[in-house]
């Protein structure tokens, strides 16, 4: 869980897996997510978290190594994709802050999340 967001003192230069976002913000509305595995040997997923308050970790069940998804404001995926495989997702969102996290046990605590910022 070092790397899990909002962990107190984590280094990101030490993750092993990451969630890259382009762009990195969008207006608020309809937002349609193109993602796709980049990994040759990982499956993994994208899930849109809603952040009500971004200072806070997300809640987290230590005994599955993963995000509580129910009570973290899950907004959608993209499910389980095979490595290299795509997938789309389109959701209506509102303005704030939103974490882009890969669920599967142990991803998110080794980093696989980003930041992603919806404007008015």
């Amino acid at each position: 869980m070092a790397l899990a967001y909002a962990t107190p003192g984590r280094d990101l230069s030490k993750a092993t897996m990451g969630i890259k976002a382009s762009p990195g913000a969008v207006k608020a509305g309809e937002v349609t997510f193109k993602v796709k595995n980049d990994s040759k040997d990982t499956v993994h997923e994208m899930i849109v978290m809603y952040l009500a308050d971004p200072g806070k970790p997300l809640p987290y069940v230590e005994a599955e190594n993963r995000v509580d998804e129910d009570k973290a404001g899950d907004k959608g995926e993209v499910s389980e994709l095979d490595p290299g495989k795509s997938g789309t997702l389109t959701v209506d969102l509102k303005a704030g802050k939103y974490l882009l996290i890969c669920n599967v046990p142990g991803h998110f605590g080794a980093g696989m999340w980003t930041e992603f910022t919806v404007g008015p």
